[in-house]
């Protein structure tokens, strides 16, 4: 009963601390992506990181973004759908567009700003993956 009680100490602890590193990350992506401090990301504040984003991840500066350089922040589901025309990438309009949609998922209160709360949201996580490097 001693090592069953040990251990789930153990993993409840390894459980907060993972918690807490999350939510810490995401604290400080939230404070990096809203420059006026108000503590919510807005539209401007999404695409501006949005475009910081598109173009580091695009090296190779041919204006589209493919499954390799989204690694990590699309799925090929995600890039598929995100790609009305079909060439297998996404320009910046599309991204944009992209962005967009994640953001107002990620707002379900639809007052145009994300809060930490929404940004810790599964909704939150995906459009801080498109916005944040």
């Amino acid at each position: 009963m001693k090592k069953l009680t040990k251990t789930f100490s153990i993993a409840a602890t390894a459980l907060f601390l993972t918690g807490s590193v999350a939510y810490a990350d995401t604290a400080a992506a939230l404070k990096e992506l809203n420059p006026d401090g108000d503590g919510t990301i807005d539209m401007k504040e999404a695409m501006a990181g949005a475009k910081a984003v598109f173009e580091k991840i695009n090296p190779d500066n041919d204006g589209t973004l493919d499954a390799a350089e989204l690694k990590g922040r699309l799925d090929e589901a995600g890039l598929k759908a995100a790609n009305p025309d079909g060439d297998g990438t996404l320009d910046w309009d599309e991204y944009k567009a992209l962005v967009e949609r994640k953001f107002k998922a990620a707002n379900p209160d639809e007052d145009g700003t994300i809060d930490l709360k929404e940004l810790e949201s599964p909704a939150g996580q995906e459009l801080l993956k498109l916005i944040h490097s």
